[in-house]
């Protein structure tokens, strides 16, 4: 998916739901989107749990809302963010909302904002239910998130299949001889050249990447062990990929004729 770099953005955080090990990471990767004018992170601060926040949010100018817990088992955090989130919407200044939480009560939030044609990027643990990830425009694991910020990659980590591959499902050895790729996503990556490419059967790689983030909010190469996309494709041996031509930038994939029987056979 392209991204506006001149985008205001409004980041909010659900400090309950994450950790100050990720915010390095996040703000790098929200740069890429635009500047965030409003960074508000919210929960009870008379907590003891989240007094490990403060040097990150005075570093970081992040503005703490406090909530107090009006009851045990009851997440008032949420109902302030959700709030505040309306307000902030209806203002009409800004172009997306970032949402930092791994809770499915933020679902019909980000469909809201949606609905009003702002964008909606989620940031969040992999265990986060399929239907707030999928109400996103974009959504981030924090494990990408914290090996961006430590400059390695998932697979520079010796991160095991178990982590690319989900549990009971089929995989496709990457051709690099690295973790193995979910076969679901190898599937989706190849109609997603089908569905994009020309009468010659080549595929801008870049359209490709848009094709993906509109059919699956978290399809990005880094969850796979890659920095970019060019790299899961050329890892997966199932297109061919070409450079250079008239502009040496695009990227142009074409599936390999022999893609079924060789990844399947």
């Amino acid at each position: 998916m392209a991204h506006e770099q001149n985008q205001t953005l409004a980041l909010l955080i659900d400090g309950d739901n994450a950790t100050p090990s990720i915010v390095d990471g996040l703000l790098a990767e929200i740069a890429n989107y635009g500047i965030a004018s409003v960074k508000r992170i919210y929960g009870d601060w008379t907590s003891p749990r989240l007094s490990t926040w403060k040097d990150c949010l005075l570093e970081h100018s992040i503005q703490p809302i406090q909530q107090f817990a009006y009851t045990s088992g009851k997440n008032a955090t949420d109902g302030a963010m959700i709030i505040d989130a309306m307000d902030l919407l209806y203002t009409a200044r800004f172009s997306a909302f970032c949402i930092v939480s791994s809770d499915s009560d933020f679902t019909r939030l980000a469909s809201r904002v949606r609905e009003q044609g702002v964008a909606v990027y989620g940031f969040g643990e992999r265990k986060t239910p399929r239907a707030f990830i999928a109400a996103c425009d974009k959504f981030v694991f924090f494990d990408v998130l914290m090996a961006r910020d430590s400059g390695q990659l998932l697979s520079e980590q010796g991160v095991n299949d178990s982590r690319v591959s989900s549990p009971g499902q089929q995989a496709v050895k990457a051709a690099s001889g690295g973790p193995a790729l979910d076969i679901a996503a190898v599937d989706m990556l190849a109609q997603a050249i089908v569905a994009t490419a020309e009468e010659d059967g080549r595929a801008n790689l870049a359209g490709v990447g848009s094709h993906l983030a509109k059919q699956m909010p978290d399809f990005d190469a880094r969850n796979f062990g890659f920095p970019r996309l060019t790299d899961l494709v050329q890892a997966s041996g199932i297109a061919e990929v070409e450079r250079g031509g008239q502009n040496p930038t695009i990227v142009r994939v074409r599936l390999r004729p022999d893609y079924k029987t060789s990844q399947r056979g």
